[in-house]
């Protein structure tokens, strides 16, 4: 089986980036489980469920159009026993990958979700004429 790629399509020209960026999302778990939804016309909600953390031990970043969003909880404290643990109380990287114009506007945690809101920003249509030189 042959794996396909954007950039190997002879009308996709310069989307060898789209191929890694590709890539790089597919690797993500399902931890924490996250809803992406529209909330207006350009306008976007991330929400991650990060029941059990802290403000400050949540870190969002954005670095060449990809969203990093990272939890980290202090170790357990000594002395504690557990006679079940179904919560998951792990670190956790989840990332995404934001299109040209998109941009985070903020974030903000509410009842064990971390909503990220983001916006588009639609970029004018250019129309460039291209001269053709005679060859002499």
């Amino acid at each position: 089986m042959t794996k396909s790629s954007f950039s190997a399509h002879p009308y996709l020209l310069g989307f060898e980036q789209l191929d890694r960026l590709v890539e790089r999302s597919a690797r993500n778990d399902g931890y924490p489980p996250y809803n992406i939804e529209q909330s207006g016309p350009n306008a976007y909600r991330i929400t991650l469920a990060v029941a059990g953390f802290a403000e400050t031990e949540l870190h969002i970043t954005v670095e060449e159009n990809q969203l990093m969003v990272r939890g980290v909880q202090p170790a357990d404290a000594e002395g504690r026993v557990f006679l079940h643990r179904g919560i998951a109380a792990r670190q956790f990287q989840r990332s995404f990958v934001l299109a040209d114009g998109v941009a985070v506007l903020g974030a903000s945690q509410e009842n064990g979700l971390l909503h990220i809101d983001l916006d588009r920003t639609m970029p004018e249509t250019v129309v460039q004429a291209i001269k053709i030189n005679q060859n002499k």
